[in-house]
């Protein structure tokens, strides 16, 4: 599925040379003070500030919703709504956005998104692949999980540096370097990166479905069905996102520890009846 970050960076590319300069510099000054980390603890690059990516993300969306049908199926409007507020219901950190605007695109697609800003994007063709509420949940809990993370804002951020570092080496190199470089740079660190953004997406979002007391169980399902669906895809070490078979392995080997939570929420009254 499209990672939330897609639409950001096509705005970062267009700002690069202005930004390129006082990124290496940013670069430099986080490094020797120390990188921020990730909810799951991993370092990450921060190279802009809040409320910069939200900015990004709320203009990036409203460009979308210009640009792409709504669906006019209320009902089907109602149900995603429905999952969306109690997975958004389960997020508590400080600094995420406190209202989300949830729309539904008539398209055939299987995709969904969440940006900065707090904006959710659900594609109708999703709703094909996601068999319940409990699958949908599995989708949504992923992409709120990327904007918690903070994703967004590390990947503009490699970019931002990856460009500026680019621009350098074409000053004093050969334009076939340049090239083999680049290409290095994307399948051996951007790339890869990405992969592992989808993955700590995927466990985050584990806990926030649990938490809301859908069950965890059917996020290996909803996968399952996803690699049905899908037809010819890269090699998985050519992809920004893990295989299908990937996810669910991983999913299911997280599984056993979120099952008390969403114990804990069911046997607490919390679970959604979304349809």
């Amino acid at each position: 599925m499209r990672t939330a970050n897609e639409a950001l960076e096509m705005r970062v590319r267009a700002t690069l040379p202005r930004l390129a300069a006082a990124a290496l510099l940013a670069a430099c000054a986080l490094a020797a003070a120390g990188c921020t980390t990730s909810p799951l603890g991993r370092r990450q690059l921060h190279l802009m500030s809040g409320e910069q990516v939200s900015t990004m993300g709320v203009s990036a969306f409203q460009e979308i919703k210009k640009e792409t049908p709504q669906s006019q199926d209320a009902s089907q409007t109602r149900y995603v709504r429905c999952v969306a507020a109690a997975i958004t219901g389960q997020v508590k950190s400080a600094g995420a956005p406190r209202q989300w605007e949830v729309v539904v695109f008539q398209t055939d697609e299987p995709n969904a998104f969440a940006l900065p800003g707090g904006k959710i994007s659900v594609n109708t063709g999703i709703l094909k692949v996601a068999k319940n509420q409990d699958q949908l949940a599995t989708v949504l809990g992923h992409e709120v999980a990327h904007v918690l993370a903070e994703h967004a804002n590390e990947r503009v951020s490699q970019q931002l540096v990856a460009g500026t570092l680019m621009q350098a080496a074409g000053q004093v190199m050969d334009p076939s370097l340049v090239a083999a470089l680049g290409m290095g740079a994307q399948i051996g660190v951007l790339l890869p990166f990405s992969r592992t953004q989808e993955s700590e997406a995927d466990l985050l979002g584990l806990d926030l479905m649990a938490g809301a007391g859908f069950d965890p169980r059917e996020s290996t399902r909803f996968w399952q069905n996803m690699e049905k669906a899908g037809g010819g895809k890269a090699p998985e070490y050519l992809s920004t996102h893990p295989s299908d078979q990937t996810r669910s392995n991983a999913l299911q080997n997280r599984i056993p520890q979120e099952m008390p939570l969403y114990d804990a929420a069911v046997a607490a009254g919390h679970r959604p009846k979304c349809s």
